[in-house]
């Protein structure tokens, strides 16, 4: 029963990881299909591309921004010498 249980646990986060990549447009053709079906038979799946939709569109709106490289590493060595 472990053994079933091991291999669900990766279907699920390999189904979870093509569904983002399916939304963000990273997916080949393949895994746009497995999408589709995964999205079709699968509840988890559709409610986790529902709520995934929502958190992308909620980022998009505060208008997030990521800082460089350079900008972290100013910010670390300030924080040192506090």
């Amino acid at each position: 029963m472990k053994h079933g249980f091991r291999r669900m646990k990766i279907f699920r986060e390999k189904a979870k990881e093509i569904c983002t990549k399916s939304q963000y447009g990273e997916a080949t053709w393949w895994e746009l299909l497995q999408h589709k079906v995964f999205s079709t038979f699968w509840k988890e799946c559709a409610e986790f591309t529902v709520k995934n939709t929502k958190l992308t569109s909620l980022c998009e709106q505060a208008n997030l921004h990521v800082i460089s490289e350079e900008e972290k590493k100013a910010m670390k060595e300030r924080l040192k010498d506090c």
